[in-house]
């Protein structure tokens, strides 16, 4: 397969670009990134529906990855219970090399091809899961052993890579490739790649939990209240709701804990 994310970079002696230069230059390729998605949303699309229609069955969504990409599973993962409310085990994130490579590498653990689903094991994966794996090359052998062991038991799978075809894609029942170009640093999937996945993951998940009727109208009506700010979103949203002043509306809020249970008491 043409790795396209180990193409040298088009920019010559970056070492000796200015601040500005440099700063630029990035953000000329940058620019890519958001085109090259579009062109791959018919891909999402058929993921996204594939998804959401497992977890309306009792599905849960997991991704896996190594390196950048597992580290951008993990964060999507983490946000989406105090977003939408949903239980922890709904999204699961799981990247090689366990929780210690969320911020310290870990050598070679990219390159076992067993491991994954050993990982996967501890969360009891079955035929209702559906599994993403995250690998910006398309060939990470944990990601692609992953794949390959999880759809022998019947589990969904997909994946988000920043080249075309290749090892990941063929273990993939929706494979989504979202080819942005060579990074500006030669190799640096951390960079465009890493910014690709990112749009992807908001784009999943956020469609999904849509799907999945924990979003109302644009509000986060189902939103864990972990802080003042949100406390104070919340109310508003309740007061709006409701048409109601925001001492009643606190109160309301605090009571039922979200402000979906908080406005369907209330009518």
């Amino acid at each position: 397969m043409k790795r396209i994310t180990e193409q040298e970079s088009k920019y010559k002696d970056i070492d000796k670009m200015s601040v500005m230069e440099i700063l630029t230059n990035i953000n000329n390729e940058d620019k890519l990134v958001p085109l090259a998605v579009e062109k791959a949303l018919p891909q999402i699309e058929k993921l996204a529906s594939a998804v959401a229609e497992r977890m309306k069955i009792g599905g849960r969504l997991f991704y896996i990855g190594a390196g950048t990409s597992g580290r951008l599973g993990v964060v999507d993962a983490s946000e989406c219970p105090p977003t939408f409310g949903v239980p922890f085990d709904w999204v699961v994130g799981i990247i090689a090399g366990g929780d210690t490579a969320i911020r310290k590498a870990v050598e070679f653990a990219e390159d076992d091809a067993e491991q994954a689903w050993k990982d996967l094991q501890e969360y009891d994966i079955n035929e209702k899961d559906c599994l993403v794996g995250l690998a910006a090359s398309g060939t990470t052998p944990y990601v692609v052993g992953g794949l390959n062991t999880a759809r022998k038991h019947g589990v969904l799978t997909g994946c988000i890579i920043c080249n075309q075809g290749g090892p990941v894609v063929a273990e993939s029942d929706f494979p989504v490739e979202v080819v942005a170009g060579p990074e500006f640093l030669t190799g640096s999937t951390r960079m465009k790649s890493g910014t690709a996945q990112k749009l992807v993951l908001n784009m999943l998940s956020t469609t999904v939990m849509i799907q999945l009727g924990r979003v109302k109208g644009n509000k986060m009506v189902d939103m864990q209240l972990t802080n003042h700010k949100l406390v104070d979103r919340g109310t508003h949203m309740v007061m709006e709701e409701l048409n109601i002043g925001e001492e009643q509306a606190a109160e309301l809020l605090i009571k039922y804990g979200s402000v979906r249970k908080a406005v369907e008491a209330s009518k």
